[in-house]
């Protein structure tokens, strides 16, 4: 019988509203969920290690992998490139694995442009004054950039009608569980699994 394709599954939202932590934390409870780790041309924060959280990237270097088309998608977001390393995704899916992507909306758009058979998940914060606050609360952003970043953040809500789902981050336990039975439904769609099974009414 043939073997059914893993999911992409692409989970974006405000800067802030704590993707990372989503993504962490339902790592944590199911192991099958590969991470696909974007590469940034950002600073690292404290305690970020190179090929775990981002592949950090000079400007030179991202530039030359846009240039030979080894992503699948990049944006640039205030000042810094983010982009996603389209051969690991590509290699994820076919060998059967479910893939998560957290990368910023821009890049969720582009994506869904390429493989608008992937699961798009928007993360929303519970409100905008709690956004501003985990902003403030990681302690590298001056106020300045926290008032760019609310001002894109308004503009990415907006954005929320081109996703599948979308998932409130007011408990991270809450939302992993939402996101996991997400997963579930889309396996059992239909649509993936048709020829799958179109197999068994052939076998003679």
């Amino acid at each position: 019988m043939r073997k059914e394709k893993g999911l992409l599954i692409v989970l974006s939202g405000p800067a802030g509203v704590g993707k990372g932590t989503v993504c962490g934390a339902l790592r944590n409870e199911n192991t099958e969920i590969q991470y696909s780790v974007s590469a940034t041309t950002r600073e690292p924060r404290a305690g970020e290690v190179d090929g775990v959280n981002y592949f950090f990237k000079s400007r030179e270097e991202f530039e030359s992998m846009i240039e030979n088309n080894q992503l699948l998608e990049h944006a640039e977001y205030v000042g810094n490139y983010y982009g996603t390393p389209i051969d690991y995704v590509k290699q994820t899916i076919e060998e059967g694995t479910d893939i998560i992507l957290e990368i910023e909306v821009q890049g969720a758009l582009k994506v869904r442009e390429r493989f608008p058979e992937g699961v798009f998940i928007f993360l929303m914060p519970p409100s905008l004054a709690e956004l501003r606050k985990r902003i403030q609360g990681r302690g590298t952003e001056t106020a300045e950039i926290i008032d760019r970043r609310m001002t894109v953040a308004k503009e990415e809500i907006d954005m929320m009608k081109k996703y599948d789902y979308v998932v409130e981050n007011d408990e991270v336990a809450l939302a992993v569980e939402r996101i996991k039975a997400i997963v579930t439904a889309e396996h059992c769609k239909r649509e993936r699994l048709i020829e799958k099974y179109k197999q068994l009414v052939e076998v003679e």
